[in-house]
This record gives structure tokens, sequence and C-alpha cells, in this order.
């Protein structure tokens, strides 16, 4: 494996010099190279996701010495070995050739084109060893996670049995009811301290780490979309209040986050910015006794009706456009439901209005406007203006993790239920697991799940240990959403036309797995933060 993920690798660091030469100017990279360029630097961040994607397998596989997890491990090295040979894939309808990121026919015959790396994939990523894999998922189960921490398998095991028992069963009505998700479920989430994961003791959180979050997410997520974001609300909040927060703001909310006796809200994206937030455009103006009113409209905030509290980023300084501008607020507002009748948003200067949705629903999104609503003195974050930006920049790499958790438990859903479909549905005499067009997908998501798994830990465990790990953070929510999708489309597939139908899982898992690759940062953005950190070094 090694040898392979070494010529992987050398691939990567040849288009790696090759763009940093395109987009640098002097000593530093030009903004408007980098646009200009940006298909061939995007393709380097994809080519280092995967290297590291293959990196973390190997890893994994040595750390937990199965025969099925190598296995496994194998096979997905030698099929990015094999596939980038044919270019780098950035998406849907984008490809783009290595000779647009100065690879040669030369350079490949040095590196993957050599017969033992071609020679590996042929015997290592064959059809014959996906339906091998796809066999023994049927009838042993997945790979060992390889934890090495009973904590985590022990964390993993309650989860489990709380999402079988009591959210797939009402994930389906949930989406093609488009409801809330009901409050007996965010109740148990409490009890099982879901909202204060991550939160220190000393404020009433279990004060765990990265992993166990990414761990607990994924199992929610595997259990409906909605549930596992719910934590991403609390975590969003709560990283913002720690790091930013005085302590007077730390000892109000936290343990009431932690408790799950306030919800909170992200009030960060507007109409005509979307990821463009050095442009926002809402208004926090100061009044004479400190306190601040605000104007302005923001759209895709998430479980806004039941909201207790918003983190609310506005600009506080008209005369400064970019991001020394913005403040962020942690305003108060009145929780409801919006149902029987009862309205939906009834505190002064606060309305709004709910976005339809394919998929992700049973938070609701909204578009919310904001007309003279008035947010005390104390609710500026840090009790700073202008730093709301920073603030915001410090919760990205947690939350980008969480996503990736999120994607992981969405693909495995749908895996599982492309097994129990496969081996149930019945055609031409047998179940249609017998088809090696089905079973094939089924092993090759097996590898891909793994992949983005293990690539999710990882960057995990860097902000475990309090590194740096944006780069991480990106690569595994490129990785792992992309994984969701690929793998609800699949099991789409493998459903044929019952997939087609809302009565199925399969057809809200896909629509639920579209959302992951937009949000937390459109994948093309965080390709460019990814690339941008690359070409850097």
């Amino acid at each position: 494996m090694q040898k392979v993920i070494e010529a992987i690798e050398a691939v990567y660091q040849r288009a790696h010099d090759h763009v940093k030469a395109l987009v640098f100017e002097g000593d530093r990279i030009s903004a408007k190279k980098l646009n200009a360029h940006q298909l061939a630097a995007h393709a380097v961040a994809y080519l280092a996701t995967e290297l590291e994607a293959c990196r973390q397998l190997a890893a994994w596989a040595d750390r937990v010495g199965g025969e099925y997890e190598g296995k496994v491990a194998r096979a997905y090295i030698g099929e990015v070995a094999r596939s980038i040979v044919g270019g780098v894939d950035l998406g849907a309808c984008e490809n783009i050739s290595l000779s647009e990121v100065g690879i040669s026919e030369g350079d490949l015959r040095e590196t993957l084109l050599r017969p033992e790396v071609t020679g590996f994939s042929e015997e290592h990523a064959s059809g014959q060893v996906y339906l091998e894999l796809a066999a023994h998922a049927r009838d042993h189960g997945f790979p060992n996670r390889g934890f090495g921490d009973e904590m985590l398998d022990e964390i993993r095991s309650q989860f489990s049995k709380f999402v079988d028992a009591a959210v797939i069963p009402k994930a389906q009505d949930i989406h093609r009811n488009d409801v809330l998700i009901p409050m007996d479920i965010l109740d148990q989430m409490s009890e099982l301290g879901v909202f204060g994961l991550t939160i220190p003791e000393e404020y009433g959180g279990l004060g765990m780490t990265k992993v166990a979050m990414c761990v607990v997410t994924e199992e929610l997520s595997r259990g409906y979309i909605g549930v596992g974001s719910l934590g991403t609300r609390a975590e969003i909040a709560a990283e913002l209040i720690l790091c930013g927060g005085t302590e007077e703001q730390k000892q109000k909310w936290l343990p009431k986050i932690s408790a799950g006796e306030v919800l909170s809200t992200a009030v960060f994206t507007e109409p005509n910015t979307g990821s463009d937030l050095a442009h926002l455009g809402t208004r926090a103006v100061k009044q004479a006794d400190g306190s601040y009113v605000v104007n302005g409209a923001k759209t895709w905030i998430t479980h806004a009706v039941r909201a207790d509290l918003m983190t609310l980023l506005a600009r506080t300084n008209s005369d400064e456009p970019g991001y020394k501008g913005l403040s962020m607020f942690l305003a108060e507002k009145t929780r409801l439901t919006g149902e029987d009748g009862e309205p939906e948003f009834v505190d002064e200067g606060l309305t709004g209005t709910e976005i339809k949705v394919l998929g992700y629903r049973g938070m609701k999104e909204y578009e919310l406007s904001f007309e003279g609503f008035q947010v005390p003195a104390d609710s500026l974050l840090g009790g700073e203006e202008g730093a709301g930006f920073k603030q915001l920049m410090q919760t990205f790499e947690s939350a980008r993790i969480q996503t990736a958790a999120r994607g992981v438990g969405l693909a495995q859903a749908a895996l599982e239920d492309a097994i129990l479909y496969a081996t149930e549905r019945e055609q031409f005499g047998g179940p249609i697991f017998q088809f090696p067009r089905v079973a094939r997908k089924i092993g090759r998501m097996v590898c891909r799940i793994e992949a983005g798994r293990q690539l999710t830990y990882f960057s995990a465990r860097e902000k475990d240990q309090e590194k740096r790990c944006d780069l991480e953070a990106g690569m595994a929510k490129l990785l792992a959403t992309r994984c969701a999708w690929e793998s609800s489309d699949a099991n789409v597939q493998i459903h044929g036309g019952n997939g087609y139908a809302e009565e199925y899982t399969a057809s809200r898992l896909l629509v639920d797995s579209r959302v992951l690759s937009i949000f937390e940062g459109a994948n093309e953005i965080q390709a460019h933060v990814v690339a941008r950190r690359l070409l850097e070094s």
C-alpha cells in the first residue's frame, strides 16, 4: 500500500508545484490569479483530500489489523490510484485532466502507471474484490471503527440503540409530513447529553472530545439528518461563547445550552451575500443606552422558530465595509412551534417566512426580517465590536468536522438500506444482491464511507490536540459530503423505481444528502480554502 500512496503523493506534489507557480506573484498568492486558475487549484485540493484519505485508511488498517479492514483500505487506495489517471473529479459535470495541472504522460509512467502500481489496483480494486466486500458486509457487518477506546465504543453503542428505537421509526414521517422533529426526541437527546457534549464540565457540559462528537453525530445522522444537525446548532453557539464570550456570557448561556433548556440558531447568511460575509448588510446601530437596534434580512436560518437564542452577525461599523465592521450578538427570541395555529414569530421587530425545501426538513428553514429589533448591550459577544468575523472563523473547524460526520452517518444509512433492500428484493428467481452491478455498488460504498469516516476522525483528533485543522476539516467535509451523495444516489439506483417513491427511505436519503455539499460553506468555497492553504505551504 505504501508504494501506491507514494505514487499518488508524487502526482499530487507535482500538481501542487505547477499550480503554485501559476498563482503566486512575488512571495504570495495573487487572489486574481488564484481565481483565474480556480479549476486547477481546486484539483490540487481534491488530490490532497484523496491522498490524505488514503493515508488515514492505511493507518486505520494497520491499527485494527483485521483482514477485512485491510481489504477495504487496499481497495480504496487502488481505486484512487487508478481513477486519478483519468483526471480529477471536482463534482457533477466537472472533471479536469491531469495535463491541466502540469502532469505529463512521462510523469504518469514514473508514478501511477508503474507496473507495481497498476498491478496493485488490478489485484486489490477489482470488481471481484468489491463483490467480496459487499458479501462480507451483508453477512458479517461493517469494518471495525478502530477507536481503541472503550468509552467511544460504548458511546457509539448507546446512541446506536437510541437511534434505532427513537429516531428511525419517526424519520420518514417527519420528512413526508414536513413537520418539526418531535420534542420528545429533543428531550431524550438532552438527557443523553447531546447538547453539552463538548462543553466543559465547569459550564455544565460533559467535556468530551471532538472525536466523541463525531461518533454521536454520525449515529444520530444515520437515523435522520435533522436529528444529527440539532447538535450542530448547540456546537456553533457554544464554541462562539467559549472562544469569544465574556465570563458572564459563559455562565449565563453555556449551562442552559448544555441542558437543552436553550435551543440556538445561527443567523449569519443573507439573501445577497451567501458565503461572501465581507459584504454583509444587516446593521446593528448602537443606541445611547448601549443597546443596539438591528435592521436587515437573513436567510437559510435553520430551526429559527424553536430557537431561544440567535447567534446574530451584523455590521456595527457602517464606515468599514469589510470584515472589520462585523460584530456578533447573542440575541434572545421567543421559542414557538408554529403548530396548531400558533404564530411562528412574536418578538417585536422580527418576522419570518418559511423556505420550503426538498429535504432536511425536520428543523425547517426561514428567511428572517429585522426591523427595529432591539438587542441589549450585554448581548454583544465578548463586549467587543468588530470581532464578529474572527469569532465566527473560530467555530468553522468544528462545524465542518461535524458536517463531515453528518455526511458519514447519512452515507451509512444509505449503505444499510441498500443491503437490506438488495437482500429482500427478488427478481429473476433470487435476491437482486446476486447481480454484480448491485453488489459492486455496495462494496464500493463500504470503501468510500470508511475513507470519509477515517478522514473525519483524523480531523477531529487534530482539533482535540488543539492544532490548527481548517485544512483537515475542509478535506473531511469535501470527501464525506461527496460520499453521502454517491451512497444515497447508489441506494436509489439499487431500489429502482421504488427508490423514487416517497414512501421509501431511499428517496429521503437522496434529498437529505444533497444539502451537505452546500451548507457550512459550499464545497466550491471549501475547495478554494483548502487549495489556498495547500498552495501557501
